[in-house]
């Protein structure tokens, strides 16, 4: 099924939970993560340190050895084991070395004519040499490397820096010279894979979708049943693939993730893709933030979903400043399955209906019309739950129910179709398991109406269509929004891709929906999720390396930020909800300026946050002891971040901050910038100085951006304003956003 479909569908039973955890028993072994920081030379077997520290946390050496499930040590030194709570908490967490320990928790997994909406045509200028020597590694589901996305034909060997694996079994390889590595983590052996399929295959389907997109061959004539039909390709196509499957049909547990992280930066990859998420934590606490903060030590960018929550506040994830969170938007593409009914009324759905029905019209009723008496059901009639429907009034009819899980239980019954009624949301088209349709509540109605109007109600459900979305993009209703804790003057999302109804690879091993019902198997499959947006923009940040081979993980962000296309929002959120803008892959190979920021700066933001890091300072390999060490994180967010945001406490209303930037430039020769400011009412943007003269490359200069103001109408909780520096050749775009809660 669907990954966001499922998440949909969760939120409706009111189980839309960020993070699966078990119930608390002090008695019982459970999965904790253990953190210690960086690998270190001086130690000749990590794998022996962790053994003694934890023989000497439980007390025993044998129950010890059998407790332990995993030692990170590639890149990151930890470990994983089933520890009492007790012992985490009182004995481990004390012990020298150790930054932090927390319970392992199971997080969840967050295309043809996106790229050209983006204004990224096939032929687009490409360093196709550097480019084929980047690799793109994602953490997901795994991948099925026999998918015509991934024809190796015309690569060469892997490139030398490749120090990774592939998993094999027998005469099978998960591998070729497109997808050079693949390997899979399951360290708890939660789940056992399915004898006849290879652990390391993506049987899901997210995992070859998410790296088609990021980094597929083109493949023409791409469709689902003929809907979608064109090109389908990443962004780099050139690029390689590396595997790292985390996820399983439980979802995705934080030591296989962190697992993940240890290899794909030890093997050498360019950039890390993770479309998976759950609330944030403390950053110590957090195997994304932990492990993204590791590949930034080492040159790499972590790209990340924001979530799929929204429309409501607050509720974006991924938010460490290093990641680099993607929210989702629309393409000028949508699909509707339209309705006829009896009376000649039209009525339009999203949908993906594969299907087309044979005859004009159906009979047509209703889930109250077709119940099951003799049945002992307690499941909602109108919604068509299983158990409360007769299978004699279903048979050869289209069904209407109130609810969006109804195709399964009218498939089993042999019904004709089924329309299925919800708030939903009109960016985004389902896939159905049965020839069906979603439609509005309110035109739910009209049905109900026109069935109970008549004794022979009909219709027919059409198959979808192709429709041209004139108003994208726009943000997607189900992206999740800011703002976020963590790090409260950091805007989150950063910026905003493609991520509703994205056409792109699929697996074998899976149906159309997932069901267990469905026989549909098919190369190209249409998803939506801010985990279709985050490929994009990790395909996006490899376009940009194979051009900048040498630009630092901030330096990327900061020019597909800065060139980002601005959008208008209509949706719930303004700048929480799209971050800087939508990515602009060609003008980000020249932004002329760039917000660069060192590890050094992070470190020093996390000691302004009151981070208590004297270990992690020393752990991670610096040469520096303490905070005070570091320089000062000037400024109301501390941080020379692209993106200027103002969080104010309850019921506040003055705003005056000073925010301070330095800027780097990238462009060639000298150049004058000139500073541009775009203010709403009841707030004062001023930049000094709003002239900057760079007569080098690479010269860096320092500025000023002063906030004033007041919220001047009661009921308003942000004000959205930005600045653009601005030569003969190049715009820097910088957003700004004061946001207060609301009163």
């Amino acid at each position: 099924m669907n990954t966001l479909k499922k998440l949909l569908l969760v939120t409706v039973l009111n189980l839309n939970l960020h993070v699966i955890t078990s119930a608390s028993n002090d008695n019982e072994r459970k999965p904790y993560i253990v953190y210690m920081g960086e690998v270190r030379e001086d130690i000749i077997s990590l794998t022996n340190v962790h053994n003694n520290l934890l023989s000497e946390a439980i007390g025993d050496e044998t129950l010890a050895r059998t407790s332990k499930l995993h030692s990170y040590g590639r890149s990151i030194n930890g470990f994983a084991a089933r520890l009492l709570p007790r012992e985490s908490k009182t004995i481990i967490a004390y012990k020298k070395g150790v930054i932090s320990v927390f319970p392992n928790k199971v997080q969840r997994l967050l295309t043809t004519r996106s790229w050209d909406f983006l204004g990224f045509p096939e032929k687009v200028k490409r360093n196709n040499q550097i480019e084929s020597n980047i690799i793109v590694a994602l953490l997901d589901t795994g991948v099925w490397v026999e998918s015509p996305s991934f024809n190796d034909d015309g690569f060469g060997p892997p490139p030398s820096k490749w120090k990774g694996k592939c998993a094999t079994d027998g005469n099978f390889s998960a591998c070729n010279n497109k997808v050079i590595g693949a390997q899979y983590f399951n360290l708890d052996s939660i789940e056992v894979p399915n004898e006849n399929t290879p652990p390391v295959v993506d049987v899901d389907g997210h995992g070859t979708h998410t790296a088609s997109t990021a980094a597929g061959i083109s493949v023409k004539g791409a469709s689902l049943y003929g809907i979608a039909e064109g090109t389908a390709r990443g962004g780099v196509p050139s690029a390689r693939i590396a595997s790292y499957k985390v996820c399983w049909n439980v979802g995705c547990q934080d030591m296989d993730t962190l697992a993940g992280f240890d290899a794909a930066i030890a093997d050498g990859v360019d950039i890390i893709s993770v479309s998976l998420g759950g609330q944030p934590r403390s950053f110590f606490e957090d195997p994304i933030a932990i492990g993204s903060f590791h590949a930034l030590k080492k040159g790499i960018l972590t790209v990340c979903a924001a979530g799929n929550d929204g429309p409501y506040l607050g509720t974006v994830s991924n938010v460490a400043p290093w990641i680099f969170t993607v929210a989702a938007s629309t393409t000028d593409r949508k699909f509707e399955t339209d309705v006829k009914l009896g009376n000649g009324e039209k009525i339009s759905g999203a949908a993906i209906n594969t299907f087309t029905l044979k005859k004009e019209m159906y009979p047509l009723t209703n889930g109250e019309q077709a119940q099951n008496f003799s049945g002992d059901s307690y499941g909602n009639i109108s919604a068509c739950d299983y158990g409360t429907l007769s299978k004699n009034k279903v048979k050869g009819k289209i069904v209407y129910c109130l609810g969006k899980g109804g195709d399964s239980t009218i498939n089993e019954l042999g019904g004709a179709g089924t329309i299925m009624s919800m708030e939903y949301f009109e960016d985004v088209a389902f896939p159905t398991l049965t020839p069906g349709t979603y439609i509005s509540v309110q035109d739910g109605l009209k049905i109900d109406n026109y069935i109970n109007s008549t004794k022979s109600a009909q219709a027919v459900i059409y198959k979808s269509r192709t429709v041209n979305n004139i108003n994208a993009p726009s943000v997607a209703s189900f992206s999740s929004r800011g703002p976020q804790q963590l790090s409260p003057h950091i805007l989150k999302p950063d910026i905003t891709a493609p991520g509703a109804n994205i056409l792109a690879a699929y697996t074998k091993y899976s149906t159309l929906t997932g069901d267990v019902g469905d026989k549909r198997v098919v190369n190209y499959n249409v998803e939506s999720g801010t985990s279709m947006a985050c490929p994009h923009v990790s395909g996006a940040a490899a376009y940009v390396k194979s051009f900048h081979p040498n630009w630092s993980p901030a330096a990327i962000k900061s020019a597909l930020m800065t060139t980002s296309n601005s959008m208008k929002i209509k949706a719930v959120g303004a700048e929480l909800a799209s971050g800087s803008g939508e990515i602009n892959p060609i003008k980000a190979l020249h932004p002329g300026l760039v917000y660069d920021i060192t590890n050094d700066n992070y470190i020093s933001l996390l000691c302004k946050q009151g981070y208590n890091i004297t270990d992690f300072i020393r752990l991670i390999g610096s040469k520096k002891k303490n905070c005070s060490d570091f320089p000062l994180a000037r400024g109301a967010d501390g941080l020379n971040y692209p993106s200027i945001h103002m969080h104010l406490k309850d019921q506040e209303s003055d705003i005056s901050a000073a925010f301070y930037r330095t800027l780097t430039n990238v462009g060639i020769g000298k150049s004058v910038y000139k500073a541009r400011v775009k203010t709403p009412k009841g707030l004062s943007i001023t930049v000094v100085p709003n002239i900057l003269r760079f007569d080098k490359p690479y010269q860096k200069k320092s500025f000023k951006v002063i906030l004033k103001g007041k919220f001047v109408r009661e009921k308003s909780w942000y004000l959205s304003g930005s600045f653009v520096w601005g030569d003969s050749k190049h715009i820097v775009k910088t957003p700004v956003l004061v946001y207060r809660p609301s009163i």
